[in-house]
């Protein structure tokens, strides 16, 4: 489970984007949360499927909200949930390629599918102004020793540079044996980071945190 924070500013105020930070897991998405939608969503949606001839074999993201009436569904996706899959695969220990293989050959059921106990925070670093009008063309400096922690998005390498060309222009990841410490990290990363007009939320996490508490 991963937990999106899709509002612009600190505190979710702003207008809707397409997500400027997750974590993972997500505590709000309890055991008992877990057990009601696999059997009130998760199973209904693949049985669905299969009873009108329809069966799904790749990756289906399903985007939820958990309200006081129970989950709900926002979107289904064909595909991993950007920002979500930042965090989730991270703490993915099994072979990925192995699971897609298994998947794609209907024998998901004989793979193993293993998670790390751990967790893991992405704070997207996108253009200022975003998700409205914003200015684009800025080169993007990342320090050698976070390269690995980055994920690139709106942006176009140009006579070997690396420059901005999108709203959310990119990820910073960390993972971590807690929730804090992978925010923590994930904001020491962010600072190895650097364009001109970049902008980030500086909560990334703080509702997460606050349920653990």
């Amino acid at each position: 489970s991963s937990m999106d924070h899709k509002r612009a500013l600190d505190n979710d105020e702003g207008l809707n984007t397409g997500g400027m930070g997750t974590v993972a897991p997500n505590p709000y998405y309890t055991e008992a949360i877990a057990e009601e939608c696999m059997k009130t969503i998760f199973v209904p949606t693949i049985e669905a499927m299969k009873s009108e001839g329809r069966e799904f074999r790749g990756c289906l993201y399903f985007g939820l909200m958990l309200t006081p009436n129970g989950p709900k569904v926002i979107e289904y996706n064909c595909r991993f949930g950007d920002p979500e899959t930042q965090v989730v695969l991270p703490l993915l220990e099994s072979d990925l390629l192995e699971i897609m293989m298994a998947t794609a050959s209907g024998k998901l059921d004989k793979c193993e599918v293993k998670f790390a106990n751990k967790a893991a925070c992405c704070v997207i670093m996108a253009s200022k102004g975003y998700p409205e009008k914003y200015e684009s063309g800025f080169e993007i400096t990342i320090d050698s020793e976070v390269e690995d922690s980055v994920y690139v998005a709106g942006a176009k390498l140009t006579e070997g540079k690396l420059l901005t060309a999108g709203g959310r222009v990119l990820g910073v990841t960390a993972t971590a044996d807690t929730l804090p410490e992978a925010v923590s990290a994930a904001y020491e990363k962010v600072k190895s980071v650097n364009f001109a007009s970049a902008y980030y939320r500086s909560d990334i996490g703080k509702r997460a945190l606050a349920a653990m508490k």
